[in-house]
């Protein structure tokens, strides 16, 4: 038998529709001519599986007379209500929830990508082709101007040896190899 208090949360959730509560419907008497179904025949009637029906009686949106047996009138303003507050986002399903988060998210990418079209419009921005070449390019001029060092320290300092010489090109080559590997 449904308690007073839940019974109470759950038809005033209906009442909020413009459903009428009639006198005494709070108590723990059945109220008279009410009719009643079992959980099969209100899934049936509501297009949903019995095991949401135990589900939407654990959440307090369906109203549970006897055991078996749901009160037909309050649980379809009840569920009614529950379906209204799902589809405008003040349900607490977690589809909704999930929803609102995808929104979100969707909004904050759309600014995100306008952001970056306008920096790009402005000026800000370059492409990172772009930037990779410029790259390339001055790289490849320091890798020249480091292979050079060895031939041109040789030159100005004439009495080096090839040795000496050869010492100073392995130095420069290994630091270009360890530049490269990071």
């Amino acid at each position: 038998m449904a308690s007073p208090k839940r019974a109470e949360r759950v038809l005033s959730k209906a009442a909020g529709c413009g459903a009428v509560i009639p006198d005494g419907s709070l108590s723990n008497e059945k109220p008279k001519g009410e009719p009643m179904l079992t959980g099969r025949e209100l899934a049936k009637l509501l297009g949903v599986h019995e095991r949401t029906i135990r589900d939407l009686v654990d959440r307090e949106v369906i109203v549970k007379a006897e055991r078996g047996k749901y009160e037909l009138a309050a649980s379809v303003r009840a569920y009614c209500e529950h379906l209204r507050h799902v589809a405008s986002g003040r349900g607490g399903e977690s589809g909704v929830s999930t929803l609102t988060a995808a929104r979100a998210r969707l909004a904050r990418e759309q600014a995100d990508a306008a952001a970056l079209k306008n920096a790009a419009l402005r000026g800000e921005m370059i492409a990172a082709a772009e930037v990779a070449a410029a790259w390339r390019m001055i790289m490849t001029g320091v890798r020249s101007r480091m292979l050079a060092i060895p031939s041109r320290v040789r030159a100005a300092i004439p009495h080096m040896t090839l040795s000496e010489v050869d010492i100073v090109e392995r130095e420069v080559v290994d630091a270009l190899k360890d530049s490269a590997n990071g």
